[in-house]
């Protein structure tokens, strides 16, 4: 199940904090499909935001198509998300908290392991476009 973290200094909405920490989950293969949500309820509590916002996170996965609201039941995940490499055993996933261990020995911040992911991928997706104008 997965445990939601509402960072309120961030300046992103809960509900799109709620949305991308589900989407992470899905990508991870932490929740897989026929899993069940968190209540709202319990969302409520273990994050003190407003029961709407939780509502409103929930519609729009479900608008998505990454969950099923049933009535009564509660809502329950209906696509996956997760990508061979990403799951929790995975020799990248391990390579990948190596690295993560390394950098915050470092004295990294995670803000700045972040900022050197993003700069990686996007120089290697540059790269990549490189090549396919040349081809």
């Amino acid at each position: 199940m997965v445990e939601y973290r509402i960072d309120r200094g961030s300046g992103v909405p809960a509900y799109v904090q709620i949305v991308e920490q589900t989407e992470r989950a899905l990508r991870m293969g932490t929740l897989r499909v026929g899993d069940k949500l968190p209540t709202a309820r319990e969302v409520v509590a273990a994050t003190a935001v407003n029961p709407n916002t939780v509502l409103r996170a929930y519609r729009d996965m479900e608008q998505a198509g990454l969950v099923e609201l049933r009535r009564g039941l509660g809502t329950f995940v209906t696509r996956s998300l997760a990508r061979p490499g990403a799951e929790d055993d995975s020799p990248l996933r391990a390579e990948l908290t190596a690295w993560t261990a390394r950098a915050r020995a470092a004295g990294l911040e995670r803000a700045d392991v972040l900022a050197l992911v993003t700069a990686a991928l996007d120089a290697y997706d540059n790269e990549q476009h490189s090549k396919e104008e040349d081809a």
